[in-house]
């Protein structure tokens, strides 16, 4: 039989797919805002939540996405009266952990239990927290995607989204809320403690090749999508642990964008060392005499971008502009 025939497995690779599409679409707002580690103090946080659904016997799926909520609007309020972010989410990561430590063990419950919660499980996904994690991620996706201009606005540009009428702080504190559903949703994927790896490794991974917000949003979710997937599938057949194997596989995706956004860093930067808006006719004509010392000479088949300039050429090196003119280089 296989392996994708058992139920506990398309369970499973369902709950990967729709956490591989939402973990990323946040964390690509998340990592323009500059807090990649936001996931990490909800994460904490959300162990707390675990802990209160084992101690009532409710559900600690729903339990984890209330808190992580409340927390997720404590620290935009904090960040908002100019308390350190670092601060809030250090406060988070403290109280977070012990207080769900202390609450299991009020409940009768053991390490392996919260095991299931910290590092992921996502085999043992049942019906019910199915459709939980199916209906969270959707919304999370649908929202991410469907307000993008007004996210990506106030995330890049706060003062100028406020100019032009962008409720600026109602749409930060819905980045906010969304991180916090996004890391329940995923907490049976990966677990509470690499949540904030599907998160931001997706989005770094394609920021390298990527030019556009847009582009590297929907991106980040085809790459998140396939680390989750195939990270599942490698776990299967291998008999490791899924969420780990998921976050390795998309850390190997980042090691090899990595030396191609290098290289393409690089190849712009010698094409347009001043910028994509500079013209090379609108520089400053003025120049100055540098001493030089070149093992060749410039010419049409030197290999360095030539750029016409007035009455001569230019030729751009090493992230300069300068033309031969007698014995010398005339800088400009």
């Amino acid at each position: 039989m296989s392996i994708l025939a058992l139920e506990f497995m398309q369970r499973a690779l369902l709950a990967a797919v729709v956490t591989g599409l939402a973990a990323p679409a946040v964390g690509t707002y998340l990592v323009q805002r500059r807090q990649a580690l936001m996931g990490d103090g909800i994460g904490h946080v959300a162990v707390t939540g675990v802990a209160i659904g084992l101690l009532t016997q409710t559900s600690p799926v729903l339990a984890a996405v209330v808190v992580a909520i409340i927390a997720s609007v404590v620290v935009e309020i904090v960040r908002e009266r100019g308390t350190s972010g670092d601060v809030a989410l250090a406060l988070m990561f403290y109280g977070g952990i012990a207080g769900g430590l202390l609450l299991t063990g009020l409940a009768g419950q053991g390490a392996n239990t919260l095991n299931r919660y910290l590092f992921g499980s996502i085999v043992t996904v049942d019906d019910n927290d199915l459709w939980i994690v199916v209906g969270l991620a959707t919304a999370v996706v649908a929202l991410s995607v469907g307000l993008a201009p007004r996210l990506f606005a106030i995330t890049q540009d706060p003062d100028f989204a406020r100019v032009a009428g962008v409720n600026v702080r109602a749409y930060n504190m819905l980045v906010s809320v969304l991180a916090a559903v996004t890391v329940t949703v995923a907490m049976r994927t990966v677990g509470l403690l690499l949540v904030s790896a599907l998160m931001v490794v997706p989005v770094a991974t394609v920021q390298q090749v990527t030019r556009t917000f847009r582009a590297t949003l929907l991106a980040a979710m085809v790459v998140g999508t396939v680390a989750s997937v195939s990270g599942l599938m490698v776990s299967a057949y291998v008999d490791v642990q899924p969420g780990a194997t998921i976050v390795l596989i998309a850390l190997a995706g980042f090691a090899l964008a990595w030396p191609v956004g290098m290289w393409s860093r690089s190849r712009l930067r010698r094409r347009q060392p001043f910028g994509h808006e500079t013209d090379a006719f609108e520089l400053d004509d003025t120049h100055h005499v540098v001493p030089e010392d070149h093992g060749h000479l410039h010419g049409p088949d030197c290999g360095h971008l030539a750029v016409r300039h007035g009455d001569h050429v230019d030729y751009v090196h090493d992230g300069h502009r300068h033309a031969p003119h007698g014995s010398h280089y005339d800088e400009h």
